[in-house]
């Protein structure tokens, strides 16, 4: 094995044409960086659309006495970027509209919807739309396809509508498909009133939430999908027994459909579950608010 002889510093300087003071150098932070980029990160924070260049002028007007060079190597150095695209959002919802503060009180008062998403076993999407009835706990849509658009969720709940009835109020998320105007006009159309939770708090909408979780535990984890024709086949069956053959600890250990029974053939409050039930003549009372809910 060869070794290369010793080369000193100023002699590799000199063949490469390089001032040895380079090799010297050493960086020194300025006493007043730490303050400068927490003061960068609260103006970006403040104004995500704001390049580096805008950003060095609201220093200065801060009373920052700093050049656009120093606000440049900072900014590249601490990853800050203006996003190329923005997507516009629609607000909608509030915490007065979730579980807590406005519960079903009844059957067909409240039903909840949502979206569940799996893939078959050649990674193909799966999405699945759920509709139950918070009261009865019964499943009252399930449906399995590629995608789903808002025009397909008016067909499903019209369906829906057709052999339950219009229930008072339909709680979801502020998903696009939930929130579209092909949906909208429809509810209003019925008299149905949309309840929609505070935007990111999927608790709000727990029983739609708490219907997913016994449905990726017992299908969607259980089964290996080999197509649609598969998924539909077999979420079809799932929901048979959901709502026929297995027994709900919430409803004392009765199936929802039989809940729902006790229901439509007495007048006075059921028995069965935590909760007394109206009779069917307050089926058009406004929902309950729980005061001091959160």
């Amino acid at each position: 094995m060869h070794h290369l002889p010793a080369t000193s510093q100023r002699r590799a300087c000199k063949v490469l044409g390089q001032p040895r003071g380079t090799q010297r150098y050493t960086r020194c932070r300025s006493s007043d960086e730490v303050a400068l980029l927490r003061a960068m990160h609260e103006l970006v924070r403040v104004h995500p659309r704001f390049g580096y260049r805008r950003i060095h002028a609201l220093l200065r007007l801060d009373g920052w006495r700093i050049n656009r060079k120093r606000v440049y190597r900072l900014w590249k150095r601490e990853g800050f970027k203006v996003p190329r695209k923005q997507v516009k959002k629609r607000r909608v919802g509030s915490s007065d509209q979730g579980i807590v503060r406005a519960r079903a009180t009844h059957m067909d008062h409240v039903w909840a919807w949502d979206f569940i998403h799996d893939h078959d076993e050649r990674g193909r999407p799966l999405k699945w739309l759920s509709l139950v009835d918070e009261f009865t706990r019964e499943c009252l849509v399930l449906e399995a396809a590629r995608s789903i658009r808002a025009i397909d969720a008016v067909q499903w709940l019209s369906e829906a509508m057709a052999v339950r009835g219009a229930p008072v109020f339909i709680r979801s998320d502020n998903g696009p498909e939930f929130i579209a105007g092909a949906l909208g006009r429809f509810l209003d159309a019925a008299s149905v009133g949309a309840l929609y939770i505070e935007p990111g708090s999927p608790w709000e909408n727990g029983y739609a939430e708490s219907f997913h979780s016994r449905l990726r535990d017992e299908l969607l984890d259980a089964e290996l999908f080999m197509n649609l024709a598969d998924a539909k086949v077999l979420t079809a069956s799932w929901k048979n027994d959901y709502n026929h053959r297995r027994p709900h600890s919430s409803l004392g250990y009765v199936t929802p459909a039989a809940y729902a029974a006790t229901l439509r053939t007495s007048l006075k409050p059921a028995a069965v579950g935590a909760a007394p039930l109206p009779s069917q003549a307050s089926a058009h009372q406004p929902l309950t608010l729980i005061a001091g809910g959160t």
